[in-house]
């Protein structure tokens, strides 16, 4: 009997790092996109899961990790404050979704969705794609900043190269394959590198093969923390989709147990962990629950292995070495899908929620949710700055709440 429950467990233990591997391309993505460390980042990820698990009561299977809706407001961050001062504003970020979550405790989930209806928020996730798009082009065509650093030519074979298998193993990959078109893509990208002399692998050599993540903590200052918090809307209305998405998935309805109070507490919590370490915010991982469904692994203690291999594969110095050697055009090819599929997914959103667009309350709303996020305004009052994502859904709230004419919006019906 004894040997049998060890057998589980280890079954579960490989499971769980089938997880991780589907996870790890985006994962370790945000950080190579915005200077943070990759490793920290993996640590970040699996204790954050840990203590969303803990929050949630261990009953929702569902990885946390690296959120690509602060790609761009982490870069503005650095530059303009630093990344101490980024990471302090980006805790702020964890902050506001635990208050969300006393608000829906309070107030219930209704108060929320009528405040953030598909309207708004699909037009926000659009932007998100939207603003990320010439970020993805520059290093796809091997420009950083305003610099030529890969000669062009060279750059596109190497982006298309892995863009295009990214694309196939996306499409015609079958079982767990289709399910790490990125790291599929990483890996052609570099041996196409290597063939065309453009990959370096000296740093790897010089690494620990184990060392503890390097950590950076956070200072507090007031302008960060106020750019950042108007950035968290967005992603804190993905975590009910993603909610939905496990629910539905699973045949159980975790909007109601354990609550969607406890799921947005536990995201925020993760994600103030995760900033205080120097890691990005985290957010729940629809690739995970895509892989949930492929393998009929619904059991959340396959997250907890999940985590763990997370956190030791943190500790693995040549990884982070490894990671940062990939040409910067291997990274832009893989770039122009995922930022493509975040404007993708905002469209589905809008599409999805039934409304006329071309209706003059819903017109103006989407028109001015997308121009004013991607055209480049921003508004400084003090010590207060808005722009892009951060401005766009406070737009997108604004006239939500002020025009005349608001529905009433249902929570999306679940479908087991």
């Amino acid at each position: 009997m004894e040997g049998n429950v060890y057998n589980f467990r280890f079954r579960d233990a490989i499971i769980g790092a089938q997880m991780l591997l589907v996870a790890f391309g985006a994962l370790v993505l945000v950080p190579l996109l915005t200077g943070l460390n990759s490793n920290v980042a993996l640590f970040t990820a699996g204790v954050g899961t840990l203590l969303f698990q803990i929050v949630t009561r261990g009953q929702i299977p569902i990885f946390l990790a690296s959120s690509f809706a602060f790609i761009a407001p982490i870069n503005y961050g650095v530059q303009t404050w630093g990344l101490t001062a980024t990471l302090g504003g980006m805790i702020a970020v964890g902050l506001f979704y635990m208050f969300l979550s006393f608000v829906i405790k309070v107030r219930g989930i209704g108060f929320i969705i009528n405040l953030l209806p598909p309207i708004v928020t699909g037009s926000v996730i659009a932007v998100i794609g939207l603003i990320l798009a010439p970020t993805g082009m520059k290093m796809a065509m091997g420009i950083a900043g305003t610099e030529q650093v890969i000669p062009q030519s060279t750059a596109l074979i190497v982006s298309m190269s892995s863009l295009t298998a990214t694309v196939l193993v996306s499409i015609l990959g079958k079982g767990i394959l289709r399910l790490l078109p990125i790291i599929v893509g990483i890996v052609v990208g570099c041996i196409v590198s290597a063939l065309l002399g453009i990959l370096d692998l000296s740093p790897v050599a010089n690494a620990k093969w184990f060392s503890f993540p390097d950590f950076t903590f956070p200072t507090f200052e007031l302008a960060p923390i106020l750019y950042f918090v108007p950035v968290a809307l967005a992603p804190a209305i993905e975590h009910f989709g993603d909610v939905l998405a496990i629910s539905s998935v699973t045949g159980k309805n975790f909007l109601e147990k354990p609550g969607i109070s406890r799921t947005m507490f536990g995201d925020g919590i993760a994600t103030s962990f995760a900033c205080l370490l120097g890691g990005p915010p985290n957010t729940t991982y629809s690739e995970v629950t895509g892989a949930v469904a492929l393998t009929k692994s619904v059991n959340p203690a396959i997250m907890t292995w999940a985590a763990i291999a997370a956190i030791l594969l943190s500790c693995v110095g040549k990884l982070g070495a490894v990671l940062h050697c990939v040409p910067m055009p291997v990274m832009g090819g893989i770039m122009i899908l995922l930022f493509g599929s975040i404007l993708v997914v905002g469209l589905n959103t809008l599409v999805q929620s039934r409304e006329n667009l071309m209706e003059t309350r819903n017109l103006v709303i989407v028109a001015m949710v997308i121009i004013f996020g991607i055209g480049g305004i921003s508004i400084d009052i003090g010590d207060f700055h808005l722009s892009g994502i951060g401005l766009s859904a406070l737009i997108g709230v604004l006239l939500n709440l002020i025009l005349p004419g608001k529905k009433q919006h249902q929570m999306p019906v679940m479908h087991h």
